[in-house]
């Protein structure tokens, strides 16, 4: 065996039988819902409990990610919207049209994340519209930050089913 084909071995291209992708999956999912939008979750909690610096770090980081993401969603949001279809739509009809697993595979990292990003400009559009208050900010957070999770656990949950049923249909376990 050379070392090329202990590279290739490694970055295998069937994902779903790769330990690396779901390594991917659980990264991925634990820095979702870790940064309810854009803001790490342990200066939400630490706010409440502390007070004092900390809640005016947590005021101070919401106000400038949410005038930042309402700031690129309303100078560029149709352009990123547009380039995020055509992407998903190309991933979907490669992936489950042509069967190319690779494709499905990002699909199924991609296609949810969409869902996470409105969730987090909606939450950016609710704390514009409220008080600037730590229990406001933390209320909305929380709630991102809960729907973020919820929608995580279905993803894995259908992404590990889908690639077992590709890993037993191809063939790979028996």
């Amino acid at each position: 065996m050379d070392i090329y084909s202990s590279i290739f071995e490694l970055i295998d291209m069937r994902s779903f039988s790769n330990l690396w992708y779901w390594i991917g999956l659980a990264v991925l999912w634990s820095s979702a819902s870790h940064w309810a939008m854009g803001v790490p979750f342990d200066l939400v909690v630490r706010a409440r409990r502390v007070g004092g610096q900390s809640e005016q770090d947590l005021l101070d980081i919401v106000r400038i990610n949410a005038n930042r993401l309402l700031y690129i969603v309303e100078t560029s949001g149709l352009f990123i919207m547009a380039i995020c279809c055509f992407v998903l739509t190309g991933l979907a009809i490669l992936g489950f049209f042509y069967e190319v697993e690779f494709a499905q595979a990002v699909f199924l990292l991609l296609f949810p994340m969409c869902f996470v990003l409105l969730i987090n400009i909606r939450a950016a559009h609710r704390l514009m519209q409220q008080e600037a208050t730590v229990e406001n900010v933390s209320k909305t957070l929380t709630r991102c930050r809960t729907f973020t999770q919820i929608i995580g656990m279905f993803t894995i949950l259908i992404t590990a089913f889908w690639g077992m049923y590709q890993n037993i249909s191809i063939g790979v376990l028996g």
